[in-house]
């Protein structure tokens, strides 16, 4: 079966081209560069995984209710519609917004993908391509478990919703070096992670637990390292130069915001536009979601120096200036604490099971002799 056969609304064009700008850059300086960026690529090799091995693929997963998290999370939760639905109608909804959310996940990770690849051809230092090498490696790994889980446990998919795609296209475009990094590892990764670790924490299935916890492990030392390279380079920069980077920050941050509405999933149930951003602007679940998807983003902007007035009202707008004053490296330690945490319950449990199994065994044979 095609991919194109699972999508719940035409893609358009299988493929998208994004004109490509700026030149490739080779350093012929093979010194050791700098050590803090070097411990991280040594990091990215050391912490490579195989999606096949590490995630439990076997785990069933209910496509009408495939992250056991409450009603209320919906935004037709409490609305003239939810209350004519039968439970059918529900589990399918479920089915949707799930499909909706991972598929955006499964987008931005190619997305990223190519962004870290470009990082690789264009960045002048030897020890930042090095680091983005391994960076475009985890995220193919990423794509490749969120079209699985789609294709495998969902069974549907939404194309790339317009303002996620214009970012995209927007960082792409851009000829300066810095601006993958600042459009990738800065925005789209920041609101990422930020989601990826709301839907971490309630869940309660395991699959997708697992497949959140242990791609935000890889996904914290990718955020580290554009925080490690715009750091040093914004310090370098003039005052209209540091400005242009902060128009760019403020419209991606607009445009990621109003990304997060699902609309799509609305309309795709017979909602009327009008009605379905009513019922988006009024979910007070949404409201909270959106502060918490900043919470990575504004402390990481202010940490590379990006910090203007304009930039501050606009955070101030938005209701989430006072997350710059957020603990960055505390959240990315949790992060990776808790992917490997879940490991060592896994390997625990599964020890254990092995034991028992030893035991029966010996058992059985004593008891036949």
């Amino acid at each position: 079966m095609s991919t194109r056969d699972l999508y719940v609304q035409d893609p358009g064009d299988p493929l998208w081209k994004v004109p490509a700008s700026g030149a490739a850059r080779f350093s012929w300086e093979y010194d050791d560069g700098r050590d803090r960026l070097l411990a991280l690529y040594q990091k990215g090799k050391d912490k490579q995984w195989d999606a096949n091995l590490r995630i439990d693929w076997e785990l069933e997963v209910d496509p009408k209710d495939p992250l056991g998290t409450p009603d209320e999370s919906m935004s037709l939760y409490g609305t003239k519609y939810w209350d004519k639905m039968s439970e059918k109608d529900r589990g399918d909804l479920r089915q949707h917004y799930t499909s909706w959310q991972f598929s955006q996940f499964l987008h931005g990770e190619q997305g990223a993908m190519v962004c870290a690849a470009r990082i690789v051809e264009s960045v002048p230092d030897l020890d930042a391509k090095f680091y983005s090498a391994t960076q475009t490696m985890d995220e193919a790994r990423h794509a490749e478990i969120y079209s699985r889980f789609l294709q495998e446990k969902i069974g549907m998919l939404y194309p790339v919703n317009d303002n996620l795609q214009a970012l995209l296209g927007d960082t792409l475009k851009d000829s300066r070096w810095d601006m993958p990094y600042l459009g990738m590892q800065v925005l789209i990764e920041g609101l990422a992670l930020a989601a990826f670790g709301m839907i971490r924490d309630t869940t309660t299935k395991p699959l997708p637990k697992q497949i959140l916890a242990y791609v935000m492990q890889d996904e914290a030392r990718h955020v580290a390292f554009g925080r490690m390279a715009l750091r040093d380079y914004y310090k370098q920069l003039t005052d209209a130069e540091l400005r242009e980077r902060e128009d760019f920050v403020i419209e991606g941050c607009y445009l990621m915001r109003d990304r997060l509405r699902g609309l799509e999933v609305l309309e795709n149930f017979g909602i009327p536009p009008k009605e379905a951003a009513e019922f988006t602007e009024r979910s007070e679940f949404l409201h909270l979601f959106r502060k918490l998807l900043f919470s990575r983003i504004v402390p990481c902007v202010k940490d590379i120096g990006l910090w203007g007035e304009r930039l501050q009202r606009a955070y101030v707008d938005m209701g989430v200036f006072d997350l710059g004053d957020s603990n960055l490296d505390l959240l990315m330690a949790q992060d990776e604490e808790l992917a490997e945490k879940l490991d060592a319950e896994r390997f625990a449990a599964e020890e254990e099971a092995r034991t028992a199994e030893v035991a029966a065994a010996i058992a059985e044979g004593a008891g036949e002799g």
